[in-house]
């Protein structure tokens, strides 16, 4: 299963309106489940089974709901039981489709 998610506070929780700090937490909970993940500009993207997913994806909301008394969260699965590794099998499916 791959997970793509944004999670941020829904008010600004820096003096100058950055959501940073919040959203480096929520980042870093994912860095630190041990399950494969990459990070770009608009979501981060974990996978792994259901239930260990889904934890991952709520102790990353609880980070940013420990500073904002409101979350924002955008959350799209691709769920193929019996498929692992598709983290980077998809883009590379892709990037070969491109090359042909």
């Amino acid at each position: 299963m791959l997970v793509a998610f944004s999670v941020a506070p829904a008010v600004a929780t820096s003096e100058d309106g950055s959501v940073a700090e919040a959203v480096a937490a929520a980042v870093r909970v994912v860095r630190e489940s041990g399950l494969p993940n990459q990070t770009d500009s608009m979501f981060t993207t974990l996978e792994g089974e259901w239930d260990e997913v889904m934890a991952v994806v709520k102790a990353a909301v609880e980070v940013v709901a420990a500073v904002s008394p409101r979350v924002s969260l955008v959350l799209k699965a691709d769920i193929r039981p019996g498929y692992t590794g598709q983290l980077t099998a998809k883009v590379e499916r892709i990037e070969r489709a491109l090359a042909e």
